[in-house]
């Protein structure tokens, strides 16, 4: 099959001829319609985060279910799935507890060794347990969750990340109320998501936070009431003068340390920042001490606290209903061939999300 591999960090994925193993016991081989190009692959890319190469990234998909392995029971060929890096073995501490999506135990590497080599039979590295960037992928049951087939699999492939991560992350990590007042710093796939979330979730003001004229715009059609340019303007005083002294929940979905700090700053007493983004490894957040008097919180969030296999069929229902709006998050469809240059708009922070489809 056809994949985009990452050899070195900063170098282009070349896109390549490998083999992929047949499924295994509670593994599928799914046959790849869409997947997203999202920024945590671009982390990867950049060497923000480690991986063992060479290796095939991508993470944000859906596809069709070619073939199932041995003791496989959730699926079976022909059905339409989203994938989910939030793997679960469904009974350690965190799945049993209803926290699948904190699960390490099918993450380990060894997992996936084997699944994936060169056409000399050299090892290519599996990312996320997914690796979307192909035509087909292997995949363990525990990360796939069915949906109805009247859902376009472009839309459906970016609510295997973004918009579970967003969106989620509004729902479920932060419980946003109806009537809060809600802040989003950072205007990509992610944002927009927690900015259509916060709006389905009844807030009463929802303030976008960009540089990007451009995502700005997009962002009040998602639903946000304000939009506040951070090239022009400090965002967190205009953001306490709109709100009359702070937020009641803040969102960073950039993964940068000052709009981490820049969330909590913007927060009223009691208010609540969740930092959505991948900060870079060993970066360290600073804050102002006194400000935990006022019992202003801050917290992470992996995504979106997700329960997959409730959410996502949910949010399938939400876009088929019109509630998200999917179509105005897929900036540009393209092909495999495209990825690098879909990877240097997501470097540049020109688009919301590009989507490659495979025909």
């Amino acid at each position: 099959m056809r994949a985009a591999v990452l050899r070195e960090v900063g170098k282009p994925l070349e896109i390549e001829e490998i083999s992929i193993a047949k499924p295994r016991s509670r593994e599928v081989l799914v046959r790849t319609a869409a997947t997203g190009v999202c920024h945590s692959d671009l982390h990867f890319v950049n060497g923000a985060y480690p991986h063992e190469f060479p290796v095939v990234l991508g993470h944000e998909s859906a596809g069709v279910v070619e073939q199932v392995g041995d003791a496989v029971t959730y699926v079976k060929p022909g059905d339409h799935v989203i994938t989910c890096l939030s793997v679960f073995c469904g009974e350690c501490d965190h799945c049993l507890v209803g926290r699948m999506s904190l699960c390490q135990v099918l993450k380990a590497p060894e997992h996936s060794e084997g699944l994936l080599s060169t056409a000399d039979g050299g090892a290519v590295h599996q990312f996320a347990n997914l690796s979307s960037f192909a035509e087909q992928m292997i995949v363990h049951e525990h990360a796939l969750v069915k949906v109805r087939e009247d859902m376009p699999f472009d839309r459906a492939a970016l609510i295997g990340c973004g918009v579970t991560t967003g969106v989620g992350a509004v729902f479920h990590t932060a419980g946003v109320e109806p009537g809060a007042t809600v802040a989003v710093v950072g205007c990509g796939g992610v944002g927009l998501a927690a900015v259509n979330g916060a709006a389905i979730a009844g807030a009463s003001r929802i303030i976008a936070i960009d540089l990007v004229g451009s995502k700005l715009n997009l962002a009040k059609a998602f639903g946000a009431t304000d939009v506040i340019d951070a090239s022009e303007e400090d965002p967190v005083r205009r953001v306490r003068q709109l709100t009359g002294g702070g937020v009641h929940y803040s969102f960073e979905a950039i993964g940068n340390k000052l709009a981490a700090e820049q969330c909590f700053r913007m927060l009223r007493a009691g208010g609540t920042a969740t930092i959505i983004g991948m900060i870079p490894v060993g970066t360290r957040i600073e804050l102002h001490g006194p400000d935990f008097l006022q019992e202003k919180k801050i917290q992470g969030s992996n995504m979106g606290s997700n329960r997959f296999r409730i959410d996502m069929p949910r949010f399938v229902d939400f876009y088929l209903a019109g509630k998200l709006h999917l179509d105005l998050m897929i900036s540009r469809r393209i092909r495999l061939e495209d990825i690098n240059e879909a990877l240097a708009e997501l470097e540049r922070g020109e688009l919301a999300r590009s989507v490659i489809t495979f025909h």
